[in-house]
């Protein structure tokens, strides 16, 4: 009896799509939150507020206490971390989910306060590699999607196959990336 590729072709295909689907949805979403990182913040919603400090130079080199005093008066008490001052009229609070800074010249204050994305912080995290095992582990993922790729371009036979519309798409496939390196790079 002839060795049947076909069966073991459809069997590896479907197997490593089930074993790997949510592999390809957590690289998809964070791809694609990726690709536009230039238009939002992938990982973090960001919340900015501002505030007008009266009698601002009383935080001039202001200690823990008189800090809290100032987080008092923007409904931030409690969540005090550490402050510096980079500039000598300018204090930085760092907050327990953001920060604050106040000019201690004009009273001008602003915090903005940091909140992880619910999924994409995660799955970002992922995407980039945040450990040896989790390199080898993508690794064997990119290998799996590989032989889904060639598994999946030689499943068909015929005119839906590769000699007919499949090989046509692939084709395609294949030409919009070219056409993007020799017109776009």
């Amino acid at each position: 009896m002839a060795f049947n590729w076909r069966k073991w072709n459809r069997a590896i295909h479907r197997d490593f799509g089930f074993f790997f689907f949510g592999m390809t949805i957590i690289y998809a979403l964070s791809g694609i939150a990726i690709n536009h990182i230039n238009d939002w913040n992938p990982n973090y919603s960001i919340e900015n507020s501002y505030y007008e400090i009266t009698n601002p130079q009383s935080f001039n080199n202001a200690d823990k206490a008189k800090v809290e005093e100032l987080l008092k008066l923007v409904d931030e008490e409690g969540n005090y971390k550490k402050h510096y001052y980079p500039r000598p009229n300018l204090l930085k609070v760092f907050l327990s989910k953001g920060s604050m800074i106040l000019n201690t010249e004009t009273g001008d204050a602003g915090i903005e306060k940091l909140q992880r994305r619910p999924l994409f912080f995660y799955f970002n995290y992922l995407h980039y590699n945040p450990g040896s095992w989790w390199k080898w582990f993508s690794d064997i993922y990119a290998g799996a999607l590989i032989l889904l790729a060639i598994s999946g371009i030689i499943m068909n036979k015929g005119n839906k196959g590769i000699v007919g519309r499949g090989g046509i798409y692939l084709a395609i496939g294949i030409l919009i990336p070219l056409i993007f390196l020799v017109f776009f790079r």
